[in-house]
């Protein structure tokens, strides 16, 4: 009994020295090239997207804790690099430039001691023109969907370098080191036409039943939120069906914002595919014209609710 009395007290004291002793991360980390290294802990990703329909204000933002063997000190600089790319359908990745430029360096001063750790920090914040600007592009040649590839290269006083070529996959990707030293920033075009609106809708034609005149109604618009800019809508024919004796039932047609360019896609429940056309578009009315695989058509133009205009930008 004593003894196991005795064990345990031990283990007890182990644990509050262990538990007394300040924070420290000792800095043997499994790069490619090197045994004792550094590494860029990301604090905080306050900005990492790119707004489509603002690029005038978007930024790439980051706060970062440089961790070595001296509490950040063998920091000389960090380059910030860039690179933009884009998806071309059928055709593969377009990088402009082909290799990453210099948009920005930072300097041993510009990291500071902070009150949460021992290690230097530095915030910095990247506008989207400057980026922009760095790869040869003008904001009118950006597209929705296009990505900036940040990347981040630390050079420390003993000449060596480390980015996102020399750090292993545990460096990059585990949560204690959070250090990729790349950040991908998409260009992104938020959507926000959930709601439910008033709609008119006339020149209602099909071979199943008339509707003469103009019919009224309402549609919701509800967000899918798996599908970021897809809407689901209440009825794929704004009411048609309804006024010729049929009824909407179980189809599932949806309208898609991709960067302010409308389109429609489902079925209804007789598996007949919708598609639609933009005809115009104001701060008011939406007019758009809906057409389904069996030939059934409708002008409707939706109305926007007060004090949320449509978007500047539809199509």
């Amino acid at each position: 009994m004593k003894m196991i009395k005795y064990s345990f007290g031990l283990l007890m004291g182990a644990l509050i020295f262990l538990s007394s002793c300040r924070d420290f991360v000792e800095p043997n980390i499994p790069y490619t090239d090197f045994d004792t290294a550094a590494y860029l802990r990301t604090i905080s990703r306050t900005s990492t997207t790119f707004n489509f329909f603002d690029l005038a204000n978007s930024k790439f933002a980051l706060t970062l804790e440089a961790v070595d063997a001296e509490d950040g000190n063998t920091v000389e600089t960090v380059e910030i690099r860039v690179r933009h790319r884009r998806l071309i359908p059928g055709v593969g990745l377009e990088y402009t430039p082909a290799n990453d430029v210099l948009v920005r360096t930072l300097q041993k001063s510009d990291f500071a001691p902070n009150s949460e750790s021992r290690f230097l920090r530095v915030s910095f914040e990247i506008p989207a023109s400057e980026a922009i600007s760095a790869v040869g592009l003008t904001p009118a040649q950006i597209e929705g969907a296009d990505v900036f590839e940040f990347r981040l290269v630390l050079n420390d006083k003993f000449g060596r370098r480390f980015s996102s070529d020399n750090v292993t996959t545990n460096v990059a990707g585990a949560p204690f080191y959070a250090s990729p030293f790349q950040y991908n920033v998409s260009v992104i075009c938020p959507s926000d036409l959930a709601g439910t609106y008033n709609f008119t809708q006339s020149n209602m034609q099909s071979i199943y039943g008339s509707c003469p005149g103009t019919i009224s109604g309402t549609t919701t618009f509800t967000a899918i939120a798996s599908t970021p800019g897809a809407y689901r809508i209440t009825d794929g024919t704004f009411g048609f069906w309804n006024c010729y004796g049929d009824s909407w039932g179980s189809g599932n047609v949806r309208i898609n914002d991709a960067c302010g360019k409308l389109t429609m896609s489902g079925s209804d429940k007789y598996s007949a595919s919708y598609s639609m056309t933009v005809v115009s578009v104001n701060a008011q009315d939406l007019v758009i014209q809906w057409l389904n695989s069996d030939g059934e058509t409708g002008l409707v133009t939706i109305k926007s609710n007060s004090g949320k205009p449509w978007p500047a930008g539809l199509r």
